[in-house]
């Protein structure tokens, strides 16, 4: 055998070395992907409660309005709790259009950061009105003092949430497929690798991580939206295992660990629990 041709061993390895590389990279934009729709939902909810000069405090794992239930209306309660999710989904809409019509032609991790903005974007406003309601909290308030019809309305329209989100992950596929530079884990024999890697690993270890980073401020409501994201997450894996695309860019990025966004999630963890840790950030 040539000195040049890899043995199986090797192959394995390095087929092995690319599926961890591709996880731990998947993972990072996962959780930066959360951030920034998470931190834009916050931002929103709290300036639309300022302009109604409604006080507020930014904390680490959730946002505290320092009003009395009495004093609130009914036209501040859809105005508040309504800015974050709406953000959202123009952020999702917005990532999405930008990853179909130029990102995902172009090689590196942009691409990938995208598609996981279009999933937590969506899942900020679908899933978080079904986590909510579980909890009668948060964007379940929106429907609840907006029809004023019971609790009966906001769980059927829960319902109908979730299975548009249903629907949209299944949509989201093409942009997932098309995210990825690896020529090797495009291979379509290498599919459930890719999923299990780019997929599933980043939902696991990316949640893990940021409910860490939450503690001990970590509410039901952001452990039940980890969970609703399985709706869109779902889908995608089911279409991507029975859809034999397999190409990618015609240069795609070497598959290699992304140390400067590590630095950068590193920075942002940090910096985000020395900010909101304590009183937190105070509004009004």
């Amino acid at each position: 055998m040539p000195l040049t041709q890899p043995t199986t061993l090797e192959a394995s390895q390095t087929l092995g070395d690319k599926t961890r590389i591709a996880a731990l990279n998947a993972t990072i934009l996962y959780v930066l992907a959360y951030l920034t729709a998470d931190f834009l939902s916050r931002l929103l909810m709290v300036l639309t409660a300022a302009q109604l000069h409604i006080p507020s405090a930014w904390h680490l794992g959730r946002v505290q309005f320092r009003i009395a239930d009495a004093d609130w209306w009914r036209n501040a309660v859809v105005a508040v709790y309504s800015a974050g999710p709406l953000a959202c989904l123009l952020l999702a809409v917005g990532a999405g259009l930008w990853c179909w019509r130029r990102a995902r032609q172009r090689r590196g991790l942009l691409k990938q950061y995208l598609v996981w903005l279009v999933l937590h974007g969506f899942n900020l406003f679908f899933g978080a009105l079904i986590a909510d309601t579980f909890t009668r909290s948060g964007f379940w308030f929106v429907p609840a003092w907006l029809f004023l019809a019971g609790n009966g309305v906001t769980v059927a329209l829960a319902v109908l949430f979730g299975l548009v989100f249903v629907v949209l992950g299944y949509f989201t596929t093409p942009l997932f497929l098309q995210s990825h530079d690896s020529r090797t884990l495009m291979r379509y024999p290498q599919r459930r690798r890719l999923l299990l890697a780019t997929l599933l690993t980043p939902w696991l270890a990316g949640s893990l991580l940021l409910a860490a980073f939450r503690y001990p401020e970590l509410t039901i409501n952001e452990e039940l939206r980890f969970v609703t994201l399985l709706l869109a997450l779902g889908p995608i894996a089911l279409a991507s295992a029975n859809e034999l695309f397999e190409f990618t860019v015609p240069v795609p990025q070497k598959t290699r660990v992304a140390w400067g966004l590590v630095v950068v999630l590193a920075v942002v963890l940090v910096v985000a629990r020395l900010a909101l840790g304590g009183p937190g950030i105070l509004f009004g």
